[in-house]
């Protein structure tokens, strides 16, 4: 399953000597592209509407756009999670609650000590929004950094190298279990803020670009972790701030796509597997059993074509066997003057196997197959007696206006 790892531009903030970054739908967004989740295929910037297809979007946040906040999860039903949360964190804040959007962390349960993680909710849902009018449909959106074991430190450049006006400058993202902070290399705060001597088991990565001076200011190694890797390493996390008033909401083609999304999934491979293999042995068994009606079909096309050479040997070419045997066989019944099936004869004899006692025949013809009786005065039950009886012997009979027709029920007319 392909997964498409869009990084969202920091939130605009107040800048000396110039303005406030564009929007996604204004600038070229970083993007990774994998098809396992590991390693990126295809990276770079490109325009929101030009990023590459894939199965699911994830949108990472950037540490700097995200607070975090220990509290107890209030034990509240699910549809008034969002207002209980900010009643617990409104002292914590400096904003209003309003302005924010509050996330839980994943699993967590009512009374449990856990981590929620704000961000600004204008900024966001209007990222969200220009990358759906786009044509990317956002299933997950991670931070770049959460509070976790062991610590990590992660190097990187900020600013816009594109801008002449922006300056290009190193900062330090340290994530611990007491939460995540980002700080500048200029200046001594981030080594004062530093822990100092490092955890033995604290982990540091850095970008291509910064890792010399990193491993310089640091005194240490790093492990050099370009932009896309550090992306999808993110969103292989659990987090996902698309929750309560940004929960994705999949109704009608929406959760179509879903689910097919879903099921094109590698989670569901040995079904898919499963399903090519059924289908490969219903198509041969269809051949199969095909190739056996049609075996069947020509054996009795040829013992009936060898039957009907046997019985008429005049005939000499054959084309259907059935009306030739029909036609050759009324053309002998007919030389001998015996009546056939539709003939008159075989209707009167029909005829006269219901007919009432004493009730005499007003008037009759017959013509193509068809016999046809004046019976004026008949009831309902006289007819239908009369129907049930030559009905027996293979006869329909239509009773309109005071007469009975009758017909072989086998044909609609008479025989070739």
């Amino acid at each position: 399953m392909a997964t498409l790892v869009v990084l969202l531009p920091p939130r605009p903030r107040l800048r000396a000597g110039g303005g406030a970054p564009a929007s996604a739908a204004e600038r070229e967004l970083a993007y990774a592209l994998s098809t396992d989740g590991l390693t990126a295929q295809r990276q770079g910037h490109a325009a929101a509407a030009l990023l590459p297809k894939a199965d699911q979007v994830v949108a990472m946040v950037a540490a700097s756009d995200v607070s975090w906040h220990r509290i107890v999860c209030p034990k509240a039903p699910a549809a008034r999670m969002a207002a209980a949360l900010a009643g617990v964190l409104e002292d914590a804040m400096l904003e209003d609650s309003a302005q924010l959007h509050l996330a839980l962390a994943p699993g967590v349960k009512g009374g449990e000590t856990t981590w929620v993680c704000a961000t600004d909710r204008a900024w966001l849902t209007a990222e969200l929004a220009a990358l759906e009018r786009a044509g990317l449909h956002v299933d997950r959106v991670v931070p770049a950094a959460w509070p976790d074991e062991p610590p990590c430190g992660h190097f990187f450049e900020t600013g816009d190298s594109a801008d002449p006006a922006g300056a290009v400058e190193l900062a330090l993202v340290w994530a611990h279990a007491d939460g995540v902070a980002q700080w500048p290399l200029r200046g001594g705060l981030a080594r004062a803020l530093l822990p100092q001597p490092l955890p033995s088991d604290a982990r540091f990565t850095a970008t291509p670009a910064v890792a010399a001076p990193a491993e310089r200011w640091l005194g240490a190694r790093v492990r050099v972790l370009s932009p896309a890797e550090h992306a999808l390493q993110a969103a292989r996390s659990l987090w996902n701030l698309r929750q309560f008033g940004l929960a994705p909401r999949h109704r009608g083609l929406a959760a179509l796509r879903e689910g097919w999304r879903r099921f094109r999934g590698s989670a569901w491979r040995p079904v898919h597997v499963g399903l090519a293999a059924l289908l490969a042995v219903q198509l041969f068994g269809l051949n199969l059993y095909a190739w056996q009606q049609r075996s069947t079909l020509e054996a009795k096309r040829r013992s009936m074509s060898e039957l009907l050479l046997a019985a008429h040997p005049q005939v000499k070419v054959v084309l259907d066997a059935p009306v030739q045997m029909q036609r050759e066989t009324d053309t002998l019944r007919a030389a001998a003057g015996r009546p056939g099936e539709a003939d008159f004869e075989a209707a009167l004899q029909a005829a006269a196997l219901g007919w009432p006692a004493y009730q005499p025949v007003q008037t009759l013809s017959y013509e193509n197959g068809r016999l046809t009786l004046a019976v004026p005065g008949w009831s309902e039950v006289q007819i239908s007696a009369f129907r049930d009886a030559v009905r027996a012997a293979g006869w329909d009979v239509e009773a309109a206006d005071g007469r009975l027709t009758l017909s072989r029920a086998s044909t609609a007319g008479p025989r070739a």
